[in-house]
């Protein structure tokens, strides 16, 4: 792949006060904190410029800022549930042309699925870009989520979105809504999104440490590929969290 010469910055939203799991971006498996291994993952991208951890004005949330000057992590602070506006604020400090949406309740991002849907984005020619959105129709586990978006239609979102779930969820706007928006899924010939290791409820954390612990073992970095091989070897592993599917909690939104 090529690098492009437009800015493409990734910002990870992350914030305390998740209502499902408090604290979760933060917690550690393997004496890691779930945003230090997604980190480290992300930054592995061959096609990103820059990385920004995204948390709210929130007294709770210094400690995220506190966790970015730890580790030498750039932090950017903006509304808490209009997260919509965090986005655009930011991207518009940082300069940038291309955003990439990341989440920090997916610490095993793969770096190469983050590449495939930035270089998909750019081969199709599109506003906007995913692989796990629309959830109906995605071929991926919930967990590798990756977004991505021109600045165009993010500052298009900002200025024209009302609904305050639209404004939380940031890019509702683009997939739920036929606006001149051209959007493009990446899907893949293995269907394997009745896989998860997103992180919402404790028994993610169980299953991400058990992933964790696994690639700790094998010595290996963990590939989607790889993550996959530990769950088909550890099928117990896998009912732990199989009661919850991408998008709960939508459905009303």
């Amino acid at each position: 792949m090529v690098k492009s010469k437009k800015n493409i910055v990734a910002i990870i939203q992350a914030r305390m006060g998740s209502t499902r799991l408090p604290g979760k971006v933060l917690m550690e498996v393997q004496g890691e904190p779930l945003l230090k291994i997604m980190m480290s993952r992300a930054v592995k991208s061959k096609l990103i410029n820059k990385i920004v951890i995204a948390t709210s004005h929130l007294p709770k949330d210094d400690q995220i800022q506190e966790f970015c000057q730890k580790y030498s992590y750039e932090c950017f602070r903006g509304s808490e549930n209009d997260v919509l506006s965090r986005y655009y604020d930011c991207a518009k400090k940082l300069r940038a042309d291309v955003i990439v949406r990341l989440t920090g309740d997916c610490p095993l991002i793969d770096p190469e699925i983050i590449d495939d849907v930035i270089y998909y984005y750019t081969e199709k020619k599109v506003d906007y870009a995913a692989n796990t959105l629309p959830p109906e129709t995605s071929t991926f586990p919930d967990g590798s989520d990756v977004e991505v978006f021109s600045y165009e239609a993010l500052e298009k979102a900002y200025k024209e979105v009302k609904k305050d779930s639209e404004r939380e969820h940031v890019t509702h706007y683009f997939w739920r809504n036929d606006d001149g928006i051209k959007t493009a899924q990446l899907r893949q010939g293995n269907n394997l999104s009745n896989y998860r290791f997103t992180v919402d409820y404790p028994e993610d954390i169980e299953v991400v440490d058990f992933i964790v612990k696994k690639l700790i073992e094998l010595k290996t970095f963990g590939n989607l590929k790889e993550i996959i091989g530990i769950q088909d070897m550890n099928p117990e592993i896998q009912k732990i969290n199989s009661m919850y599917y991408s998008g709960i909690g939508w459905e009303k939104s």
